[in-house]
């Protein structure tokens, strides 16, 4: 980065430039070339998107080999032209588990006939935006995660504005304000992936902001930023995540319109098993999910829930780990949940964990890991 900038001593070059000339993805340049602008080794300047140009420091630099950090992700190959191939004759199979960003495991699934991850990037590719939806802790996050390492995210709820999608402008060191890009330009100008979790909470007025960076416009224009027009480069691609039943929730015929395809995600039980999770209760969980599907309840354990409780058990026991498994259940369910883990697991009761008296002297001192080291009482 540091010798493409101090082989033109006079020019700048933006990040696409950039990006074209090394054949690394747009996130990646940006990352580096903001650290050269950090360390004084290089200039940033522009009102709209960044550019950047060589400074005194930059051929020392150019001559100092930088090791990559952690997580840069390759390069995205582009789709310039149509498929050839047909799904049934491709070879990739992305069957494994993949690491995500924050180095947890992902373990792919069948979606048409494909490993999942493969299934989002044929879409990305054909430019075809999916809405993934399912209760909360069935892996929508993490199906986009391990798919797109590029990935950047929007953490959707009632109070997101238009200033989180485009951006909007903040205090400098300095005193001044200047307009700082949010993660929807950015997408845009780097060609990465946005996934708007959580969509069907935001306001439709903000939704809309999105739109036509999604239709064969593929710009938006940024008002508060001197009517800035913004274009998408090849690679940028929106995926959206929505949990039904979930308070607030509303999925609109706009929002719904542009998602051409929507995908049902639910908890994969036999993966819980293949996980080592106590099989008592993961067949609780597929108890419960029944009675979801026949409305007897509203809520079942998923697998977020299950890897917790896995971990729960490791640290506190079974006994506190099934406690806790009633405890998370909304209240109105709760007696469901208890009734069921009962069954499976034969105990007389179970109840959410509760503090109970204070612990002795000569308790406190029980080694870590003794039976009598964890007591519950009755909730009052």
């Amino acid at each position: 980065m540091a010798r493409l900038l101090a082989d033109r001593p006079t020019g700048t070059l933006t990040i696409g430039d950039m990006a074209r000339q090394l054949g690394h993805s747009h996130g990646a340049v940006r990352n580096a070339a903001l650290t050269l602008v950090r360390r004084g080794e290089a200039n940033q300047s522009g009102t709209g998107q960044p550019e950047f140009h060589a400074n005194a420091k930059t051929a020392a630099a150019a001559q100092t080999a930088v090791i990559s950090p952690p997580g840069t992700h390759s390069p995205r190959a582009q789709t310039t032209t149509a498929r050839t191939t047909t799904p049934a004759a491709a070879t990739t199979r992305q069957t494994g588990p993949i690491r995500r960003a924050g180095g947890q495991l992902y373990h792919p699934r069948e979606l048409a006939d494909l490993p999942d991850v493969e299934a989002l990037n044929r879409l990305r590719d054909a430019d075809v935006p999916v809405l993934l939806y399912g209760p909360p802790g069935t892996g929508k996050t993490s199906l986009v995660e391990a798919a797109f390492p590029d990935l950047l995210t929007v953490a959707g709820d009632g109070d997101t504005t238009v200033g989180d999608l485009i951006g909007e402008y903040t205090q400098a060191d300095g005193g001044g304000y200047v307009f700082q890009y949010g993660p929807l330009v950015t997408a845009m100008t780097e060609g990465r992936a946005l996934l708007i979790d959580d969509a069907t909470l935001i306001s439709p007025k903000v939704l809309a902001a999105l739109y036509p960076a999604m239709d064969g416009r593929r710009q938006i224009q940024v008002k508060a930023h001197k009517g800035e027009t913004i274009k998408a480069e090849p690679g940028f691609y929106v995926v959206a995540g929505h949990n039904p039943g979930v308070h607030g929730a509303v999925l609109t015929e706009a929002l719904a319109s542009r998602f051409s395809v929507q995908i049902q995600i639910g908890t994969d039980y036999d993966l819980a098993l293949a996980l080592r999770i106590d099989a008592r209760a993961v067949r609780v969980a597929r108890h419960l999910a029944r009675q979801v599907e026949l409305g007897e309840l509203g809520w079942a354990p998923q697998l977020r829930e299950l890897l917790s409780y896995q971990k729960t058990e490791a640290v506190l026991g079974t006994k506190a780990a099934l406690a806790n498994l009633v405890g998370i259940a909304p209240l109105e369910d709760r007696d469901a949940v208890a009734a069921a883990v009962i069954k499976a697991v034969g105990v007389k009761e179970v109840a959410p964990l509760t503090l109970g008296k204070q612990l002795s002297a000569s308790a406190v001192r029980q080694p870590p890991g003794s039976t009598g080291s964890a007591h519950r009482g009755r909730s009052r």
